[in-house]
């Protein structure tokens, strides 16, 4: 045996041993569906990846924060719930997780509601249809960084960041609110109707729509779900 065959062979043996000494990508999959779940791991079951499969036990905002995750690097998101549900799951793993990427899988995502996703830190926006063709291209590029959003919304949201300087530096210098205010903004995180938080606060359900008026006002927002949007996004800017 020659020199140059014998060091051929040992290059080639370090090569696949490194190969597999290379961790998986480790990818969790969350939903309250056991069908949804069962599609996303048929989607990925042919890719070298390491899945955790998760069902939700609830949809409720609260619950959401609260739940406890697996550790993983990506995780991929059934936006099935409502927005409130959806975003206090979003805080709950950048919190508990801060360096891993997240991807929201839904219906389909509009102008605004991608917007906040993407403020929020997400990553990466699929369609269900999308993903059967895509998630498995996209994992890999987001799990280093980088963005799997098509073209037209991220050009947007690049402009609106850049145009709307005036009306984030508002949100963010919000600090000027008075206690039943922020035992409203409380109570809306908790995904709670007016009738709710009268009840809870003792008010009068009209009075809980003059707060929430007030705060969707200070935060420079029109809608509850923005405003419970922005404000998770804030919390964990400052955390």
């Amino acid at each position: 045996m020659t020199r140059q065959t014998l060091i051929k062979q040992t290059v080639a043996r370090q090569t696949v041993a490194t190969k597999r000494a290379a961790p998986k990508l480790s990818v969790c999959i969350l939903s309250p569906h056991p069908l949804v779940l069962g599609e996303f791991e048929r989607i990925l079951a042919k890719a070298d990846f390491k899945v955790i499969s998760t069902q939700l036990e609830s949809t409720l905002a609260p619950d959401l924060r609260s739940f406890e995750p697996p550790p993983a690097q990506v995780y991929v998101i059934d936006a099935h719930a409502s927005k409130p549900a959806t975003g206090a799951l979003l805080a709950n793993l950048m919190e508990r997780f801060p360096e891993a990427r997240l991807i929201v899988v839904g219906e389909q995502h509009n102008e605004a509601n991608s917007y906040a996703l993407l403020r929020l830190g997400v990553k990466g926006l699929l369609t269900y249809a999308e993903a059967r063709e895509q998630l498995t291209r996209a994992l890999p590029l987001v799990a280093i960084g980088g963005f799997w959003v098509p073209r037209q919304l991220l050009s947007g949201f690049v402009d609106s960041i850049l145009t709307g300087q005036g009306r984030r530096l508002k949100s963010d210098s919000v600090t000027n609110l008075s206690r039943r205010e922020q035992e409203v903004l409380d109570s809306l995180l908790e995904n709670l109707s007016n009738k709710e938080i009268g009840s809870r606060l003792n008010i009068a359900e009209r009075t809980v729509k003059f707060h929430v008026s007030n705060l969707l006002s200070k935060f420079g927002v029109r809608r509850r779900a923005d405003l419970i949007l922005l404000t998770f996004q804030r919390r964990m800017a400052q955390s």
